[in-house]
């Protein structure tokens, strides 16, 4: 009983490092991630330049809006 317990730390030890050492050496999710991380910077990018556009057509036609109010009155 006790000879069980006294092995579990090496076995939790040996399981850890079997289990980062087939981590190291399994590429097979690493594309997969650098994929994902791209497709997420492409699409902030694409948000961003989206929004530069937008904003400055938005501010323009607010510009003529409130420009045309003072005539208005």
């Amino acid at each position: 009983m006790w000879h069980r317990i006294s092995n579990i730390p090496r076995l939790a030890y040996l399981a850890v490092a079997d289990f980062t050492r087939t981590l190291k050496n399994d590429e097979r999710g690493l594309s997969g991630v650098v994929v994902a991380i791209l497709l997420i910077l492409v699409a902030v990018l694409a948000i961003v330049l989206i929004w530069g556009f937008l904003s400055g057509w938005l501010q323009e036609l607010w510009d003529q809006i409130t420009g045309r109010a003072g005539e208005i009155a």
